[in-house]
């Protein structure tokens, strides 16, 4: 079976503090297909992310990625304080009764393994398998200090080879892609803005949250993380980039050896966070995934 070129984009509709709103996401492979995976991105990322692995994957299974509230093709929220993880879970709720889905694999690149550990640790998880790419219940502050550089400043590309060139610029830590690689993974970060340029495809408001988080409210989030990845009886993979500044390699084995005990992959030359294109990547989800 021919893997398809290009995802069908859905949207369902979820409650919010403030009311309604609908959440985007893209879906590979045969919509009847009991088998469902689940792929979430990082922060400022969006679901087309994962084109390159839903597209491996999506004759085993339907692929659905999420552009999560605030990012790409979803709606944006009235009150910034919303975008946070609880809420996420939520609407992530809402789009699993819309699979109809008894059990899904859930991969989670940073954010999105932070939405896919709180979920998975909620009694009664339909989540059988999990993947979390460089991240942990531990993030590291200089990386949230590296990240606040750049999130949610207002910025204008002309073309698209100057935003891909800008978005390289603060995107090292992705690893090595070539050219067309870094234009395919750039294109859905992109929006027009009205005067025949781009700006980032994500709500600028994003970063009000982000900003707001103290040292107090880092280390209760953290505590509360632990408590949910020690819960955890699934089987887990946890993926690594050798060189990221936000998963540490102290809270890398800590993982592997406490809750489920995560199967630790190690990938040389990357930071945070690997973008599961590269052809090793993508092999260590799929064998973990597809293991019986």
């Amino acid at each position: 079976m021919t893997a398809p070129a290009e995802p069908r984009l859905n949207f369902v509709q979820c409650l919010g503090a403030r009311g309604l709103h609908r959440m985007a996401y893209w879906e590979w492979g045969d919509a009847a297909n009991p088998r469902v995976l689940v792929c979430v991105h990082g922060l400022s990322r969006q679901g087309r992310d994962f084109d390159t692995l839903a597209r491996d994957l999506s004759s085993h299974y339907r692929v659905v990625c999420p552009d999560v509230v605030g990012r790409g093709r979803s709606d944006r929220l009235a009150d910034p304080m919303g975008y946070a993880i609880p809420a996420y879970v939520a609407d992530m709720v809402t789009l699993l009764a819309r699979l109809n889905a008894d059990t899904v694999h859930w991969v989670g690149t940073s954010m999105g393994g932070l939405i896919g550990l709180a979920l998975a640790s909620l009694p009664g998880s339909p989540v059988a398998r999990l993947v979390l790419n460089d991240v942990g219940p531990t993030i590291q502050p200089e990386a949230l200090a590296r990240i606040g550089t750049y999130l949610g400043l207002p910025v204008r590309w002309k073309t698209l080879d100057e935003a891909a060139d800008a978005l390289w610029a603060i995107s090292q830590g992705f690893g090595p892609h070539t050219r067309e690689q870094w234009l395919e993974l750039t294109r859905p970060q992109l929006v027009d803005d009205g005067e025949g340029g781009f700006k980032p495809h994500y709500d600028p408001a994003i970063a009000v949250p982000f900003r707001a988080i103290t040292p107090e409210i880092a280390a209760a989030g953290e505590r509360g993380l632990w408590a949910a990845y020690d819960s955890l009886k699934i089987p887990t993979l946890l993926l690594r980039g050798a060189q990221s500044d936000l998963l540490s390699p102290a809270t890398a084995q800590a993982m592997a050896g406490r809750g489920p005990k995560a199967r630790l992959v190690e990938f040389a030359g990357v930071g945070h966070a690997p973008m599961l294109v590269q052809p090793e990547q993508r092999q260590a989800v799929r064998e973990f995934l597809l293991a019986t």
